[in-house]
């Protein structure tokens, strides 16, 4: 059995909004994030996270925010892609980890449905998933409320000898 790690980071900014998208679960908020897609950091670092272990580049050379096609985009369709690239070289997900750092919105509610959300769409079991959040205890951007950020840590796995 072969396996591969990949590791992925993306930041928005706020901007105006009433509303944030993240792990695919829309979640009330006084501000909205400011991006060419839905904004969702938790999904977009995700993608990167999958594209770096199979060596596919980065979710900016698949859905470039230069494309008008993938403006106000789901991201979730866009993990659904991701996720199809990597079954074409038979890789699956072992598992997830991500972490979404903001000091607004407090999210422990929204954590199960982020889970169900993410499993779902990499076609693997909830219990593969894990998704936690934290905050920077008021320092730096997130913590001055300025933004958003998320990292994931995938493992994927083959069968095959690759």
């Amino acid at each position: 059995m072969a396996m591969r790690i990949g590791h992925g980071y993306d930041v928005h900014c706020f901007g105006a909004g009433d509303h944030v998208v993240l792990g695919g679960v829309r979640i009330a908020h006084h501000r909205g994030l400011e991006a060419h897609s839905d904004g969702d950091v938790v999904i977009h670092a995700l993608c990167d996270a999958l594209l770096g272990a199979i060596a596919a580049g980065d979710i900016g050379q698949h859905f470039p925010d230069t494309d008008a096609a993938h403006a106000n985009r789901d991201s979730r369709e866009l993990l659904r892609e991701v996720v199809a690239l990597c079954q074409v070289g038979d890789w699956q997900v072992a598992n997830v980890d991500a972490t979404v750092i903001a000091q607004t919105p407090r999210l422990a509610d929204y954590i199960d449905a982020m889970r169900a959300h993410l499993a779902a769409d990499l076609q693997v079991p909830i219990d593969r998933v894990n998704v936690k959040a934290t905050t920077t205890e008021r320092l730096g951007f997130t913590g001055r409320e300025e933004g958003i950020a998320a990292h994931a840590v995938v493992l994927l796995e083959t069968l095959a000898s690759t």
